[in-house]
């Protein structure tokens, strides 16, 4: 993949997100409170428990990627943010607040793949896990790896709204990419 496609599948990846958070969000304003924080054997518990864990995992990876050379000014928002204790952290136990904290952190993650150029993701990206434990990896794939993750874990939301007898919609990636 050459690097304006590159830049071009990360862009449609944010577009992507955001898309699958309004779906996911627009059904859970209709549901009680108990039933989106009922844990549900799933790998954060309840849906709330999943939905913030995505939000915590986004607020680390993004601090990490403020520490790349480019020294994105999209990414100016997500510096103030206080770096989450654990990657099970309930930032928002309430569904309103969650809610306005993902829409901000999408209009984030947009900016900043409309900032980032092409050399931006071919350089490599030092930094530190929870652990502790340093690495120094492919920017590029650091970024796919933030995307992925989210998809993983939305797709686990959309399986406990499923058990419900809720749809959240079409949630293929196809829906995105344009016609040629």
């Amino acid at each position: 993949m050459d690097n304006q496609a590159l830049k071009n599948h990360i862009a449609l990846l944010a577009h992507y997100n955001q898309q699958m958070n309004r779906s996911i969000f627009t059904v859970l304003s209709k549901l009680d409170a108990p039933e989106i924080s009922k844990d549900r054997g799933a790998f954060f518990g309840s849906i709330i428990g999943t939905l913030n864990h995505i939000l915590v995992g986004d607020i680390i990876w993004l601090k990490r990627f403020t520490m790349h050379p480019a020294n994105f000014s999209s990414l100016k928002p997500v510096k103030e943010l206080t770096l989450p204790a654990s990657l099970s952290d309930i930032i928002h136990p309430d569904i309103a607040p969650l809610d306005v904290a993902r829409k901000t952190m999408d209009t984030v993650l947009i900016s900043f793949t409309e900032e980032a150029r092409e050399a931006d993701y071919n350089m490599p990206l030092a930094y530190a896990n929870t652990k502790g434990k340093t690495f120094k990896k492919n920017f590029a794939g650091l970024v796919l790896h933030l995307f992925n993750h989210q998809t993983h874990h939305r797709g686990q939301v959309s399986t406990l709204l499923n058990q419900q007898g809720i749809d959240i919609g079409n949630t293929d990636l196809l829906t995105l990419i344009p016609e040629i």
